[in-house]
């Protein structure tokens, strides 16, 4: 059994992780809040838009802007993997960086796969393994649609220049504090709606459909990726929160443990110089 000393220690030790720990929980806690407030905002105009760009997309012709709903034979691949800059969030990226190993594996098999990583965790394991594109990190130090929007617009320009031929964005979709969802996202081209969920509604463009589909499609795009990326940064922070919590519970577990160990070792000390002086007063006798 270790000594009272290295058992006190032991016990100091774990009380700084626990401040510490609980301290990154609510630093965490208070960012998850703004955070999920900005992607629940975001969301049903992301949607409307996307749902407004599919049903239009359907009665687009080349000429009029459908460069980016052509299906094109896949040969080249950009994975977009979204992960954060910073650890301490359990699962959070290396559940990306599996997915994106799986999908290359299997979806892309045989095809020239790419990796754009947005988040330096992603691009630390990703790189061993993968040619990265680009590493956009630094969006997270700044986290705004203006910056967003430029990485958008190079994927477009990419695709339109046909340096890929298929662009899919791997990241957190936030639900609550304790779960996040992985998705797979198409980015580039745009899929065409499905039949059944297709609305034609008899449009008038004006002033004409060229003009409405070029400010359309790249601020959808723009709109989309700006989602992904907002809601992996809340995701983000609701696992960083949920792995804190978790490591403080278990800090105060341990910390309980080792005291009831030092009790009982003391006890046990404290019990042996009683003894030891009890027969020592009766060899005096003796």
């Amino acid at each position: 059994m270790a000594n009272l000393k290295e058992i006190r220690n032991r016990i100091s030790s774990i009380g700084s992780t626990m401040q510490i720990t609980s301290a990154m929980k609510m630093v965490s806690a208070a960012k998850l809040k703004k955070a999920q407030d900005a992607i629940t905002h975001m969301r049903p105009f992301s949607n409307k838009l996307t749902e407004l760009l599919q049903n239009l997309s359907a009665t687009l012709d080349a000429d009029d802007g459908g460069v980016y709903t052509q299906q094109r034979i896949v040969k080249k691949v950009l994975l977009v993997a979204i992960t954060s800059n910073r650890g301490l969030c359990g699962g959070f990226n290396s559940a990306i960086i599996k997915e994106v190993k799986h999908i290359a594996a299997t979806k892309y098999i045989g095809k020239e796969v790419s990796v754009l990583t947005i988040g330096k965790k992603g691009n630390d394991i990703l790189s061993k393994e993968f040619d990265i594109y680009a590493d956009k990190g630094e969006v997270f130090d700044d986290l705004n649609f203006v910056n967003v929007a430029a990485i958008a617009e190079d994927l477009m320009d990419q695709f339109v220049n046909n340096k890929f031929d298929i662009i899919e964005i791997v990241y957190n979709r936030f639900k609550n504090a304790a779960t996040q969802i992985i998705t797979e996202e198409q980015f580039l081209p745009i899929l065409p709606p499905d039949t059944e969920d297709l609305k034609t509604p008899d449009y008038i463009f004006e002033p004409s459909k060229r003009e409405i589909v070029e400010g359309l499609i790249p601020k959808s795009l723009k709109t989309q990726l700006f989602k992904a990326v907002r809601d992996s940064f809340a995701s983000e922070h609701g696992a960083r929160m949920t792995a804190m919590h978790k490591a403080t519970d278990n800090a105060t577990e341990l910390r309980d443990e080792l005291l009831l160990i030092y009790n009982k070792a003391r006890q046990a000390a404290i019990t042996n110089e009683i003894l030891e002086i009890v027969g020592g007063a009766e060899a005096l006798k003796g």
